[in-house]
């Protein structure tokens, strides 16, 4: 598929946004196209995808149409070399930090031009960087994009949704190998969800930094990174087994350069082709022959002269091609089919999804809903009063919206009810000090759906639904960025009140609505009369005020409603 700079200058491919409604054709290519589009047809709904990799950056800009089309208009890719430091990844060096910045800021003019909303992922380089926060900063300051890191299990189910959009491969028990710089992702999937997946620190250039730094291949670097690929990967290819699949798939560039070799040898593609990969079978004897080509050349000139090699992959294929050679005789695969779309295009996916969720439902999606409940009943949380301290949190969030007190989204709702459904997920620990306990609990367990960061916000929040307000001093808080941390202390304000007023866990406050003048905030408690006066939860509630009090530089005051039917 064509890479440009140049925005609606390809054709335009349709894939079905939902996996289960998505064509069945096993070429990208052949998908229903839209034709040539040009700038007077631009459509408003266009969001830009970012997948900030290890070895290059990937963008790609595409729409979706109100029956669900899934459009791509545009790609554009920088091999940044963002992981190719000393020290395994653990630092990004100031040339690799000035080569990503400069990319980010041609994708960031890229999605200017279209007004297109930019989703940025960060994976295995970002993942590791010591540094990470300081080309963050960067990044967002020169650019305006924040990018979001993502844990390797995130990684692998958003690779997931991408190749569900190039194959149909929807009914199919899957095996997806994806080998990126940094790290190989293995996912096992059927219908849209994710049967296994796993991340591990297998990637191309981490390879290449530690056994292929030298002019020549030797036959003892090759034996010592096999034998260490092995090591690595022996549980993670057992879970495979034990899983099983009926069909394997690679994306990504390592096993797109092995099909472009393969395709070469076959007399299939010549230098001056630019066709798609998309669904092409490769067989595991040609696999193997591949590796076995690119281990007889042993100088990167050698590599670039052999057909169908990317000139930019020459120097880190080896280490690439090598995973490649464990999964295919390891898992005894016969056929491998590669998939044009992977991340980024499950970027896409998912942000489409997370907005429709958002919009249209009105509260966490399926899958980020199940990871929180998932989480809550591993540390047997009472649910029932999880569940109101959630209603009563989203009722002040959305009536104080209503009043014009704050202007956040259902975007920063949706964060707030994970924390609230998650606030207590500490006493599993200790009761003693539990909110100190949740915070640990959340941000290291798998939430899939959500991102790292996005993580950090809801442990925090959680953090601080009682006991201390957000302190600098606070280490926890210090990993909140700096534009996060006024977002931060409304939440976890809105969450303190929420928690107050069911502080017996009898639900005896059933609805709230506000009020507010110049200098005070009214909040409205409508309770059953049958229930009592809440006096014990006013009283736990206004322990609580003062965090909101001082983002609203308001005073909040409370009142009580009783009614014999609610």
């Amino acid at each position: 598929m064509t890479t440009t700079n140049t925005l609606y200058t390809e054709q335009a491919h349709t894939l079905k946004l939902v996996p289960t409604a998505f064509a069945n054709s096993s070429s990208v290519a052949q998908h229903a196209a839209n034709g040539n589009c040009s700038e007077h047809t631009v459509p408003h709904d266009l969001v830009t995808a970012i997948d900030v990799g290890t070895n290059s950056f990937h963008a790609v800009v595409a729409s979706i149409s109100p029956k669900g089309i899934f459009t791509i208009y545009s790609r554009d890719k920088e091999n940044v070399r963002l992981g190719e430091s000393y020290g395994d990844m653990k630092y990004i060096s100031p040339e690799a930090m000035e080569r990503g910045i400069a990319a980010m800021k041609r994708f960031a003019q890229m999605a200017a031009r279209v007004q297109a909303p930019v989703r940025a992922i960060g994976t295995s380089a970002m993942r590791e960087a010591i540094n990470r926060d300081e080309f963050v900063r960067r990044v967002q300051e020169e650019t305006g994009i924040t990018i979001e890191v993502v844990s390797g299990n995130e990684e692998a189910r958003l690779i997931y949704l991408g190749v569900l959009q190039a194959l149909p491969i929807l009914d199919v028990k899957t095996l997806i190998i994806d080998i990126g710089g940094g790290s190989t992702e293995t996912i096992v999937g059927l219908r849209g969800d994710m049967v296994y997946g796993c991340s591990t620190k297998l990637g191309a250039i981490r390879l290449t930094q530690r056994f292929f730094t030298e002019e020549r291949l030797s036959a003892k670097a090759v034996k010592e990174c096999r034998e260490y690929i092995r090591g690595e990967w022996e549980l993670v290819l057992q879970g495979i087994q034990i899983c099983g699949f009926e069909k394997a798939v690679a994306s990504s560039g390592t096993a797109q350069t092995i099909a472009s070799m393969i395709l070469a040898r076959r007399g299939q593609m010549s230098e001056e082709d630019d066709m798609s990969l998309n669904g092409v079978t490769l067989q595991r004897s040609e696999i193997l022959e591949a590796v076995e080509a690119l281990l007889q050349a042993k100088t990167v000139k050698k590599r670039m002269e052999i057909p169908g090699m990317d000139a930019k992959r020459a120097d880190i294929i080896v280490g690439g091609a090598l995973i490649l050679e464990q999964a295919v005789t390891r898992l005894d695969i016969r056929e491998l089919t590669i998939s044009d779309y992977a991340l980024r295009e499950g970027i896409l996916l998912d942000y489409y999804q997370k907005q429709c969720a958002i919009e249209h439902y009105h509260h966490l999606s399926r899958l980020r809903y199940e990871s929180v409940v998932n989480l809550c009943d591993i540390c047997q949380v009472d649910r029932k009063h999880a569940e109101h301290v959630r209603t009563l949190a989203v009722q002040l969030f959305d009536e104080m919206r209503l009043c014009g007190l704050h202007s956040y989204t259902e975007t920063e709702r949706e964060l707030l009810e994970a924390a609230a459904l998650l606030h207590d997920v500490g006493y599993h620990i200790s009761s003693d000090q539990h909110h100190k306990h949740s915070y640990y609990i959340i941000r290291n367990f798998q939430l899939l759906g959500f991102t790292n960061d996005e993580k950090e916000l809801i442990a925090n929040i959680a953090r601080y639904h009682r006991k201390s307000h957000p302190k600098p001093k606070h280490e926890n808080f210090q990993r909140v960025p700096a534009v996060k941390r006024e977002l931060l202390c409304w939440l976890a304000g809105i969450l303190r009140i929420a928690e107050g007023l069911d502080r017996r866990h009898q639900a005896i406050v059933q609805r709230i609505t506000v009020g507010q003048t110049p200098e005070e905030v009214l909040i409205e408690l409508k309770c059953s009369a049958s229930a009592g006066a809440p006096d014990i939860e006013i009283w736990s509630a206004l322990r609580r005020v003062a965090l909101l009090e001082e983002q609203m530089h308001k005073t909040i005051r409370f009142h009580v409603q009783l009614h014999e039917h609610i």
